[in-house]
């Protein structure tokens, strides 16, 4: 980072020197740090838009040009030409690995895919009908109630482990969840099999009867992991670094990072999208909805169309379109009303003068919500699968900042607006 720019701020007379700092790509940075110290006043910032919380080296998005880099590599390059695994030791390392590095990577991950097997007992605690992102918020924070010898911030060995037993298990740990929802036994994990399809078999298998994965699918899992594993300094990757910020241990800072993806202006985006076309039902209801979306005083709101961050397109999207179309194909679905609504809506979007004056193009959620219905999983499992993905992403964030010599415990600041001083008055005389 470049120090040597400043910007100058007046306040009732006094006058500041701020440093500007200049990343390697992205807006420059006003460095706030001590303007409370120097000058008593805070920032306002609601929803910290305009607020770099951390320095960064792992995910870069230009949402003005519709950009996704992993480390500096394009996300279409990757969900292209490279798999999850790769893209997990990516993120975590900071370079691609050697084939010989990634060997011992695979092996490290399958070799602890397994959960304890006392952990069974958990599920059984949970209602049968409870949601299946309950069951991983749950279980995901009790690893931590099994796994003493990975709990110790401090120690980059036990940093590690905690690390790859998370990447390994959190797979089981979903698969489980929607198994015990569905009142199935569980699958335990096959190592002969990649990271996606070994999810699928989990999920998907009987005791039986012999289930073998399609490589369509598995490719397809594959590259929902790749381009949900990490994007920048969302609401649950911020969640994931606060909480780390006070020393939590790992496996409670991922279970936050959990609680907040489950809400559905977050992670929940693909199963709300999913159910708006539900909603719309058939072909001849789309102009009406159009209608209301295009209403400023209607509430409604396409979902999986446009993106906070992407104000051009989303890089994710034509990949995940492009598997979106060969799993149909593979599935041989044509007649279901849900995607006839789903490709009408598609074409509307990219044709549609409102549309494409607004950049209101379909997005990863969008098409994600589509292959994942066309594989049978139930809407309530679009966000457990997007925990699963994310799950590299926040903890590699999680260990950049442990590792970061100026970590400081997360203390947002506020705007007080409420009442001021004022004495206590006894009961009797209110």
């Amino acid at each position: 980072m470049s120090e040597n720019r400043t910007a100058k701020l007046s306040i009732d007379g006094k006058e500041l020197e701020l440093p500007i700092h200049s990343p390697s790509l992205g807006p420059d940075v006003l460095d706030i740090t001590k303007l409370y110290a120097q000058a008593d006043v805070f920032t306002y910032d609601p929803g910290f838009t305009s607020t770099a919380s951390c320095e960064s080296t792992i995910t870069f998005i230009a949402g003005g040009k519709g950009e996704l880099l992993y480390r500096g590599y394009p996300i279409d390059q990757l969900a292209e030409q490279s798999h999850y695994l790769e893209v997990c030791y990516l993120l975590l390392y900071g370079e691609l690995p050697s084939e010989a590095e990634l060997v011992e990577f695979e092996s490290r991950v399958t070799n602890h895919t397994m959960l304890h097997d006392q952990m069974n007992h958990l599920f059984r605690g949970f209602r049968r009908d409870a949601h299946p992102m309950a069951i991983m918020c749950g279980v995901v924070g009790a690893l931590s109630a099994f796994y003493h010898d990975s709990t110790d911030v401090s120690d980059a060995t036990q940093r590690e482990i905690a690390s790859i037993r998370m990447i390994a298990k959190i797979p089981t740990i979903a698969a489980y969840a929607f198994k015990y929802s569905s009142g199935q036994p569980f699958v335990y994990p096959d190592n002969n099999l990649d990271y996606a399809s070994n999810f699928l078999r989990m999920c998907f298998a009987v005791p039986s009867e012999e289930y073998v994965v399609d490589p369509i699918l598995a490719k397809a899992m594959d590259r929902i992991f790749t381009l949900h594993a990490d994007h920048e300094q969302n609401a649950s990757t911020s969640t994931v670094r606060l909480a780390g910020s006070s020393g939590a241990n790992p496996f409670a800072c991922i279970a936050a990072g959990i609680a907040c993806l489950w809400g559905p202006a977050h992670g929940g985006a693909n199963e709300a999208c999913l159910n708006m076309l539900r909603e719309i039902g058939t072909v001849d209801r789309i102009p009406e909805f159009v209608a209301r979306a295009k209403d400023k005083s209607d509430p409604f709101r396409l979902m999986g169309f446009g993106h906070r961050v992407y104000k051009n397109f989303d890089p994710r999207a034509t990949v995940m379109k492009e598997s979106a179309d060969e799993v149909l194909e593979l599935l041989g679905i044509e007649d279901n009303e849900t995607l006839k609504v789903a490709k009408e809506l598609e074409r509307i979007a990219l044709e549609d003068p409102y549309f494409v004056e607004k950049k209101l193009y379909p997005n990863v959620d969008f098409y994600s919500g589509i292959i994942l219905d066309a594989m049978g999983f139930p809407t309530s499992m679009f966000t457990p699968i997007f925990a699963m993905s994310r799950t590299v992403g926040w903890i590699a964030q999680w260990k950049e900042m442990i590792g970061d010599p100026k970590l400081k415990i997360g203390r947002p600041r506020q705007l007080y607006t409420g009442a001021k001083h004022r004495d206590y008055v006894d009961v009797k005389k209110r």
